[in-house]
């Protein structure tokens, strides 16, 4: 027993030094990445795509990321209103993003409409578009591009629709409880939920794109130098396959919108949590400060969250 409790003390040990040095070499690691762009910008160069592929899932890539929210954390207890401008930039890039690709749902209802005419009316086989050379698909490419339309809305609209309280939320204590109660359940699920599940997704997502994007496949597994070893046989290999023979295909963008979904859900929850420490320091007089949500207008609250 006492050499199984000291086995497990031991592991524990080992475990907060790894921790606390991952978070020491994220300094490095980022600075170094700084200085050095080419050997992992410089796409001209096979072993810097692979090193691009290999820190974008890699355990330094996330100590970087935890130790920049660590610090921007410290520096906002220090100063508050250096934390309300955090909150103010990354709800700010989460509404402007929404608003622009929120239009795609109007597209897609256009293109919708143009696909029935050309079909039942002009009964054409394909759709050209522009001036000199043209664009030119069968109807059945632009009738699978509308999965595109509803994939950025999804993707590039989620954390608009946070800020702007759009989402159905399923109250079982939230009402009942105390202001500042509310603010640590809300600092809680961004910590403990929001940011592990972005995290657990662009570690799938991440590997899933390039393996649609590279070849010789790299895998979750691999070490860098196994994935500069296989950068000696690198070449592009862009997903084009289609559900049908004529269909969309542009698939791989869908892996770069899971991408982008993820990155995007992880800021909003570095929002949540710096707007809920923010409101729970202040009290109630600061909710909701600097919040930019739409309004349909004078005269329109009743309707508000509504649309």
């Amino acid at each position: 027993m006492e050499n199984e409790a000291a086995a497990g003390g031991s592991a524990v040990i080992d475990g907060v030094i790894w921790f606390v040095s991952n978070i020491g070499m994220a300094f490095y690691n980022f600075f170094y990445a700084l200085t050095h762009p080419a050997l992992w910008l410089d796409w001209s160069d096979k072993q810097a795509i692979m090193r691009f592929v290999y820190y974008g899932g890699s355990v330094e890539f996330f100590f970087v990321v935890f130790t920049a929210f660590l610090v921007m954390f410290a520096v906002g207890i220090w100063r508050g209103n250096i934390m309300w401008g955090y909150v103010r930039v990354l709800e700010g890039f989460a509404n402007t993003v929404g608003r622009f690709f929120a239009w795609a749902g109007l597209l897609m209802v256009i293109q919708q409409i143009i696909i029935v005419f050309m079909q039942r009316i002009f009964t054409r086989p394909d759709i050209s578009f522009g001036f000199g050379i043209p664009l030119q698909f069968d109807i059945s490419w632009f009738a699978e591009e509308l999965k595109l339309y509803n994939a950025l809305v999804v993707c590039l609209c989620m954390a608009y629709t946070f800020v702007q309280g759009g989402h159905v939320r399923v109250d079982l204590v939230y009402s009942a409880v105390k202001f500042r109660t509310k603010k640590v359940i809300d600092m809680f699920g961004a910590l403990f939920f929001m940011m592990p599940v972005a995290v657990l997704i662009w570690l799938y997502g991440w590997f899933f794109l390039w393996r649609h994007l590279i070849v010789p496949n790299p895998s979750a597994s691999d070490t860098l130098d196994r994935l500069l070893n296989k950068s000696r046989a690198l070449r592009w290999n862009v997903e084009t396959i289609g559900f049908s023979p004529n269909g969309f295909n542009g698939y791989f963008l869908f892996k770069i919108l899971l991408c982008a979904f993820t990155a995007m859900v992880f800021l909003q929850a570095m929002a949540m949590f710096f707007r809920s420490f923010q409101e729970w320091r202040e009290g109630e007089e600061s909710e909701n400060k600097y919040l930019d949500r739409d309004t349909l207008g004078e005269g329109e609250e009743a309707y508000e969250g509504a649309h």
